[in-house]
């Protein structure tokens, strides 16, 4: 049997924003990838399926889809995958929907009304929200140049939907674009809307997956907090190198320890670890085990962030107080707080730092501590 409708799942983004260290499809939200999820949605529209992975990640991909869908290798640049995809297509296919595995949690109502409203005669339709905000245009300087009437302005989502041929010429006229449709539109082409959904968000930043459980389960969310403190002695290698808040600090001595001994990055991980019920740093990067030996503490705060998501948590906020005579902390205060945020998936993160008046070891000058406090939304568990 001839296939005449196909999607395009979008999954070869590596997920920076998130501060994954695995691509973002394979993010797990209720223990279910992007991937799956989008995939599932999609399984029961449309004839054919056809999946792009980084390089690398095509078996694990496959391991999820099994038979059931294609898997290619992506390009560099989301066009370059789908391009690729458009390629693999089967020939009889008369319409495509492209769509982001980043969108898993779109339902398969909003993929069936794309593809009515395709096979109604329209060449290239995409879903839509209204836009809340106040937007505005700004100039290079920074000052407002206007402001649009929000009324006749539409958030774009996926799965966006088009004629196999308009698409190929789309992207045959242009080199790159995040959004398919905007291709589209260049070729002089009108794009047709309809309502999107909520759940049709792009998973992007931690707090993006907080969202996305309060829209699985709206009315069994919960929070939980955590504490975490470390602490370690000045080291009388002078060798050594300070790491402190994901900063090096140039000529100060560093501190002992079986990583880097970073101890605002461990005490951050500790807090995170407590709030999700996961143990803590020691249980989770133990000091047998060698792989961590050295590690940085921005790395000990990625694969923390990896295990809370997966455990189905998304985290609201970090703060950190760094307990010492030395360094001094306000000049890099910023600096340090966008390490952190960036190594945490752009999660809120303060920085804060003390002494003791002399009281304790920190306060002797002999070393240096943190204590850290989260916040984290995730399923209730009923």
């Amino acid at each position: 049997m001839s296939h005449t409708t196909a999607a395009i799942i979008a999954g070869a983004g590596l997920g920076n924003r998130l501060g994954a260290n695995l691509p973002k499809a394979l993010l797990q939200i209720d223990g279910i990838t992007l991937v799956e999820r989008a995939f599932t949605s999609l399984s029961s529209v449309v004839d054919e399926i056809v999946i792009t992975a980084p390089t690398g990640y095509e078996s694990e991909f496959k391991k999820i889809v099994g038979d059931s869908a294609k898997v290619i290798t992506g390009g560099v640049l989301r066009s370059d995958s789908v391009r690729l995809a458009l390629d693999s297509l089967s020939p009889s296919v008369q319409f495509v929907l492209v769509h982001d595995a980043a969108r898993g949690l779109a339902t398969p109502d909003v993929a069936r009304r794309v593809l009515d409203t395709l096979k109604a005669g329209e060449s290239a339709v995409v879903p839509v929200l209204p836009v809340i905000d106040t937007i505005k245009e700004i100039d290079p300087a920074g000052f407002v140049r206007s402001t649009p009437d929000r009324s006749i302005l539409r958030s774009i989502q996926t799965p966006q939907g088009f004629e196999v041929s308009v698409l190929r010429r789309a992207h045959e006229a242009s080199e790159d674009a995040t959004d398919d449709a905007a291709l589209v539109e260049a070729l002089g082409i009108k794009v047709k809307t309809i309502d999107g959904e909520a759940r049709a968000l792009k998973i992007t930043n931690p707090s993006d997956i907080a969202t996305a459980h309060s829209l699985l389960h709206p009315t069994k969310v919960e929070l939980r907090s955590g504490i975490g403190t470390d602490a370690h002695a000045f080291s009388q290698d002078r060798s050594r190198q300070l790491w402190l808040a994901g900063l090096f600090w140039e000529g100060e001595v560093g501190v002992n320890g079986h990583s880097d001994g970073d101890v605002a990055a461990h005490a951050i991980c500790d807090a995170l670890f407590a709030a999700a019920q996961l143990g803590d740093l020691g249980s989770n990067f133990g000091t047998s085990d060698p792989k961590y030996a050295g590690a940085s503490g921005v790395a000990l705060l990625n694969e923390t962030l990896m295990r809370v998501t997966n455990a189905g948590y998304g985290i609201e906020n970090v703060s950190v107080q760094i307990v010492s005579n030395r360094p001094k902390i306000g000049h890099r205060r910023k600096e340090a707080i966008e390490v952190l945020s960036n190594a945490l998936g752009g999660a809120p993160v303060s920085v804060t730092a003390t002494s003791t008046d002399g009281l304790g070891f920190t306060g002797e000058g002999k070393g240096i501590s943190a204590i850290a406090s989260a916040l984290k939304i995730g399923r209730a568990h009923v």
